[in-house]
């Protein structure tokens, strides 16, 4: 059975997952005793922030049709359950190894990457006239981001 989704459903995903993030960076941060190391985590968990509100400003401007919902839902449930999908994706299904910086960075590729193929695989799920074409908005930040982390993980060497 295919579950489709709207643009709305995925954008809703993206927001819980930059909030996941920016936890992820905020842990990070903790476990790092140089300064400078925290302060570079702690500005990446505010641009996993700002990511957030970016894409609530985007999700704002969808339209009916890419907010309509794909399933009956009387009780709100379909929230709780996207939700929950974002989070068992990415930075949660994974040990983390904090011990350095560069450890921490080569994980957040990685997860920016898999918030990629995750985001790739939605596209599949969502009608073009639900958004589809939205979701490249989506993939284009987390293509930022690995550009960011990739940089900083080349300076390290």
């Amino acid at each position: 059975m295919r579950y489709d989704f709207n643009a709305d459903d995925v954008f809703e995903m993206a927001e819980q997952m930059e909030r996941n993030g920016a936890k992820f960076y905020k842990e990070a941060a903790e476990s790092i005793d140089d300064q400078d190391a925290r302060a570079m985590l702690l500005k990446f968990a505010d641009m996993e922030i700002e990511h957030e509100k970016t894409f609530s400003d985007l999700r704002k401007n969808l339209t009916t049709d890419e907010k309509t919902p794909t399933v009956f839902d009387p009780n709100g449930e379909s929230v709780l359950y996207l939700r929950a999908l974002a989070d068992t994706r990415v930075f949660f299904e994974k040990t983390i190894d904090f011990s350095t910086l560069e450890s921490i960075l080569k994980a957040a590729i990685e997860a920016e990457k898999d918030s990629i193929v995750f985001y790739l695989g939605m596209k599949e799920a969502v009608p073009d006239k639900m958004g589809k074409a939205r979701l490249d908005d989506i993939i284009k930040e987390e293509m930022g981001h690995i550009r960011l982390l990739s940089r900083e993980l080349v300076a390290l060497r």
